[in-house]
Order: structure tokens, then C-alpha cells, then sequence
């Protein structure tokens, strides 16, 4: 996809088991931008009280957030992360520690539809034991958080991909 030389920062949020991995490497991929999996930032310590079943705190998410800024601001090209960014003060933290802007993609589902997706997933540290502390947590974008898009996380991988990519073209940032 021509971007008009334009270098954008895409962040695709929603809680785990939304498919924020799957849509980023796609989107990604048809952007010709860089792929960063925030999971993969995780201080180990962070790794392990979530595989033990603990939720993370604020304070636990702090300097995991600070290496997903510092991804995105590192970037020199296009990048597309995937990166749960359930409370607004996370998504504030990560664009104001980022150095530029950055279009959210939250990705929403059912309960029931996340529950299926996490019992079915394998060799991931998150266990569906915590995804009623995600739903709690997750703050949907508001509507000064442009720009933004909320889209249905279970349509097809092309057609998610599509819809991101075509609002991506007409957003102009």
C-alpha cells in the first residue's frame, strides 16, 4: 500500500485473544512496515505473574509500555504494533513517550468469542484465567483519542485488514 511517503505508527489494541498479533503482522505486512508483538517486551517478571495467573498492575505495565514507546520512536519507517493498551492512560503514556502520533486499531469481541480464542490458543503465557480482568480493565477509545478506529475482531483476517488499511488512506495525520 502507498503510504504518500507518509512514516505512520499504528498501535492495534484490545484485549488478549482479539487476534492484535494476527491483524498487526497482516497489516503490517500490507503497509510495508516494520511488526513489533508487544508481548514480546515483557520484562520476564511480567511474563511469569501472568502465566502464575496474577493480573498485571499499572505499576507492573510501566516500563513494559516505556519499551513499546521506545519501539515505535525508534522506528525510522512505518511500524505496526500489537499492544493490549487497555486503559486510556496507556495509550496516553504510550503516544506521549513515542514522539509522534499513533492511529489505535482496538480490536472487540464477545466475551464468549475471546473465551473460544484463548482455550483454542497454544504455547502463549496468557491464560484464559485472565480475561475477565482484561474485560474489566479495558477502556474503549474515546472520541478525542483520533485517530482511531474500533472494529470487530471476528471478520475475516482480509477484510479486517481492508477495512484498517482503507481508513488508514483517508486519515490524514
Amino acid at each position: 500500500m502507498d503510504l504518500g511517503g507518509r512514516r505512520i505508527a499504528v498501535v492495534v489494541t484490545g484485549v488478549s485473544g482479539s487476534g492484535k498479533s494476527t491483524l498487526g503482522r497482516a497489516l503490517a505486512e500490507r503497509l510495508g512496515a516494520a511488526f513489533v508483538d508487544a508481548d514480546d517486551l515483557h520484562p520476564a517478571q511480567n511474563v511469569m505473574k501472568m502465566a502464575a495467573g496474577s493480573p498485571l498492575t499499572d505499576e507492573d505495565r510501566a516500563p513494559w509500555l516505556d519499551r513499546v514507546a521506545g519501539a515505535i520512536a525508534d522506528e525510522p519507517g512505518s511500524i505496526v504494533v500489537a499492544c493490549s493498551a487497555l486503559r486510556r492512560s496507556y495509550r496516553d503514556r504510550l503516544r506521549g513517550r513515542s514522539g509522534g502520533t499513533i492511529a489505535f486499531v482496538q480490536l472487540t469481541a464477545t466475551r464468549e468469542r475471546l473465551a473460544e480464542r484463548l482455550e483454542r490458543r497454544r504455547g502463549h503465557f496468557m491464560p484464559a484465567a485472565l480475561l475477565d480482568s482484561q474485560l474489566a480493565t479495558l477502556e474503549p477509545l474515546a472520541a478525542d483519542e483520533e485517530p482511531a478506529i474500533v472494529v470487530e475482531a471476528t471478520k475475516e483476517l482480509g477484510a479486517l485488514v481492508a477495512e484498517v488499511s482503507a481508513w488508514l488512506g483517508r486519515t490524514a495525520y
